[in-house]
């Protein structure tokens, strides 16, 4: 994702549900979010420090460890070729069956969630699922120097995006993702209850679009067979 919280936002309920189950979830943030917050006393060196700490304690609440940044500058990115080679590099380092991003298409019906930052890095993920991190021929330092194979990832569920073809239900799992948005304090302690508010009127939306009873919650994707 390309911001802490981006994955909270999107999936937290869904994620949670996974590690429920014994999956393994790794994150990975392509910025630190220095460019985020409300405070102009707070320094962006120290916001960058302050939302890795966030994310990794909202990780905690749904249960991922492992939360990595590239610490590359917020509100600049752009799927360029060093991009996709470092994600790329992740994928063989963890070796994952599904990759979560975010669209890199527009929503126009719901702008929110097409950041530029976002879809930047929804197309420079798919573009290091498919080709780059299967191919042994594609950025083959990644292999010579750093002694990491290739590895193809069977599925990519992206978040955001004006298609949808899969629901989750994450009705039990709210509480874990509210817990999870609320430790970004930064970007979330201003909504107060709005924040529940919010997040209950568009998960339920999402439920009713997936013809499911009133008073569940889902969070949407779409999913692409990589395989």
């Amino acid at each position: 994702m390309a911001h802490p919280d981006d994955v909270d936002f999107g999936s937290a309920g869904t994620i949670a549900g996974w590690t429920d189950k014994g999956v393994e979830v790794v994150y990975l943030m392509v910025s630190d979010g220095d460019a985020g917050g409300f405070d102009d006393a707070v320094t962006r060196a120290e916001m960058a420090e302050l939302r890795r700490e966030e994310q990794r304690a909202a990780a905690k609440c749904v249960g991922v460890e492992d939360v990595r940044f590239l610490g590359r500058p917020d509100g600049r990115l752009e799927a360029t070729l060093d991009l996709r080679r470092d994600i790329a590099r992740v994928i063989r380092q963890v070796r994952p069956d599904r990759v979560l991003t975010s669209s890199p298409e527009r929503n126009y019906e719901r702008i929110h969630p097409s950041h530029p930052d976002h879809r930047a890095v929804g197309a420079a993920t798919l573009d290091a699922v498919y080709p780059d991190a299967r191919n042994p021929y594609a950025f083959p330092e990644l292999l010579a120097d750093e002694g990491l194979e290739a590895w193809t990832a069977r599925e990519v569920w992206l978040s955001g995006g004006p298609v949808v073809n899969h629901y989750t239900d994450v009705t039990d799992a709210f509480p874990r993702k509210l817990a999870a948005l609320k430790a970004h304090a930064s970007q979330t302690a201003h909504m107060g209850d709005a924040l529940e508010e919010m997040l209950r009127g568009w998960l339920g939306g999402n439920a009713l679009a997936a013809g499911w009873p009133e008073g569940r919650l889902a969070e949407a994707y779409q999913v692409v067979d990589t395989a």
